[in-house]
């Protein structure tokens, strides 16, 4: 049975006819292409997510920074404020941003990552995911279903638009995994395909324009504090479609709309740090190598 599809009008066809999830569906197509067993790929997604995890615990350790000075200690930070008597909006609010900084330090310093689409992205589903375990007792199983879900709606942007952020800008990093993030969210608490992919419109229609920019070619600044950033996005966009608000704007047209932009967006304002924050003093300092101290950092 083919379980194929090319954008998100097909895929909720899919999600319908079976009376399928969006996971079970991304599963099937998957063990299809890949001509592998169903239990074989959910293993491997299982040891992904083990590796998310390590990831982030990993990067919460962090104490030194990185080689090229830009990052590093601030995810440690984060969780002691997560921990502290009085966050702002909650222990939760901080922890989930501590875990996208720590992913994100966690590669700065060449530890293992797994790519969710890219490296530069990479802290946002794993933020997401270890929220719902931490807080709400989200279950391996189900993170590992909600991973499928990710790398399905993947599979519509990949296919229609770009990961890259030298092709699209930081929208086709951040955007995605936001998007993928969102759509992840809706699924594990028990939302729709529907909903699910109004989720991945919201979060990546709310991203369009967003540019890659970073200081000295390190995936580094801004790169750290956004996945801690838009891990939070892809939660407000999985909560207004859990409410039942629908996107105006269908999935397939927000991902068309950001291959469209990437394709008008200036060269120097896609992964060449040949402008926006690489060009201010402060990056030119990292660029040309004088590094101003900061004695904010260990």
């Amino acid at each position: 049975m083919n379980y194929d599809y090319k954008n998100a009008v097909e895929l909720l066809d899919l999600c319908k006819e079976h009376r399928a999830s969006i996971s079970t569906i991304a599963l099937k197509r998957e063990a299809a292409e890949q001509d592998v067993s169903e239990e074989t790929l959910l293993q491997r997604m299982q040891d992904y997510f083990a590796d998310m995890r390590e990831s982030v615990r990993r990067g919460l350790q962090i104490e030194t920074t990185s080689p090229s000075g830009l990052s590093g200690g601030d995810a440690r930070r984060l969780q002691a404020y997560s921990q502290s008597e009085n966050p702002l909006f909650g222990a939760r609010f901080a922890r989930t941003i501590a875990y996208g900084f720590a992913v994100l330090e966690h590669n700065a310093q060449f530890g293992r990552i797994v790519a969710t689409p890219t490296a530069g992205s990479a802290g946002i589903v794993p933020a997401c995911l270890l929220s719902l375990e931490d807080d709400e007792g989200l279950s391996l199983e189900a993170a590992t279903r909600a991973l499928f879900t990710a790398a399905g709606i993947g599979i519509i942007i990949g296919k229609n638009a770009s990961f890259s952020g030298a092709r699209g800008g930081c929208q086709a990093e951040v955007g995605s995994a936001s998007c993928m993030a969102a759509a992840a969210i809706v699924e594990a608490k028990g939302g729709t395909p529907q909903q699910a992919v109004d989720a991945g419109a919201f979060a990546l229609m709310n991203t369009l324009g967003l540019v890659c920019d970073p200081i000295g070619g390190f995936v580094e600044v801004p790169c750290v504090s956004r996945n801690g950033m838009f891990a939070l996005h892809s939660f407000e966009a999985a909560v207004m479609s859990l409410a039942g608000v629908r996107c105006v704007v269908p999935l397939d047209d927000v991902v068309i709309a950001m291959r469209d932009i990437g394709r008008r967006m200036p060269r120097a304002l896609k992964e060449t740090s040949e402008a926006g924050l690489a060009k201010t003093p402060t990056g030119l300092n990292y660029q040309s190598g004088k590094v101003v101290p900061d004695t904010r950092r260990p």
